[in-house]
């Protein structure tokens, strides 16, 4: 059983015990998490639901384990012969969560 949910702006495919990082959740380490933005849930072999754009009643949960941030990346900007350089950093904040349950 599997379920494609949608947080922060982009979607995951998740599954019973999956740890996985998204986009920053504004919560404790430790609380729980709970999605009702699930697009999709496949329980059997043929048996699926797709919503429009959600499913109504569905609901995925789970708990929040860390906030953690990503590795760099640097922006480097330069014109060659005209002495212009610009150097910038960018690390994003993530949240790793672990599924608990999927609900239909």
């Amino acid at each position: 059983m599997y379920a494609i949910i949608k947080t922060g702006g982009k979607q995951y495919r998740v599954a019973k015990n999956d740890i996985l990082a998204v986009d920053l959740i504004d919560q404790e380490e430790g609380s729980t998490f709970e999605s009702d933005q699930v697009l999709f849930v496949k329980t059997g072999e043929n048996d699926y639901k797709v919503g429009t754009p959600f499913i109504d009643g569905a609901k995925v949960s789970g708990k929040i384990l860390s906030h953690f941030k990503d590795k760099k990346v640097v922006i480097f900007k330069k014109k060659r012969r005209k002495g212009y350089r610009k150097s910038a950093g960018h690390r994003q904040n993530y949240t790793r969560i672990q599924i608990a349950d999927i609900q239909v």
